[in-house]
């Protein structure tokens, strides 16, 4: 899986995140998902701090999907802390949460994130999702040099 582009997914939902997990056998997708389900862990893996420390274990990811509901902080917090790391600057941050609400969509683009996905309920959707996502962000998308 080393070789493989990393993703790394933020949500406390594990019915989410096992939905996703689904999804990306579905599109046979050769991923290394990392999977947080917290913001503080977020930072920290992010960070390459305390158990993320190891970078062959948790390498920087090429995506991070970020959900905004959580406990403690926000998404929101987290994109910001994001975006305030010279190192993550250009990391791409796709919002994918439950909310369409406008004033969530514009607020998380004002703080830099790349693209905002609602979630969808049916599988099949999400897994035309993944495969359009992955297909842009990891493949057809140019990424500057870190």
């Amino acid at each position: 899986m080393e070789n493989n582009p990393t993703i790394l997914y933020v949500d406390d939902d594990e019915n989410d995140v096992l939905l996703l997990k689904h999804a990306l056998r579905c599109c046979k997708l050769s991923f290394n998902l990392q999977v947080v389900n917290d913001p503080e862990r977020a930072s920290a893996y992010l960070g390459g701090q305390d158990i993320y420390a190891d970078r062959k274990l948790y390498p920087i990811p090429s995506l991070v999907l970020l959900d905004l509901k959580m406990p403690r902080m926000n998404g929101m917090e987290v994109l910001a802390w994001i975006r305030s790391q010279p190192a993550l600057k250009h990391l791409v941050v796709i919002v994918f949460t439950a909310s369409n609400q406008a004033s969530e969509v514009n607020r998380a683009y004002e703080m830099g994130a790349n693209s905002y996905l609602v979630k969808p309920v049916e599988l099949e959707l999400l897994v035309e999702i993944v495969k359009g996502m992955t297909q842009y962000w990891m493949t057809l998308n140019e990424q500057p040099a870190l």
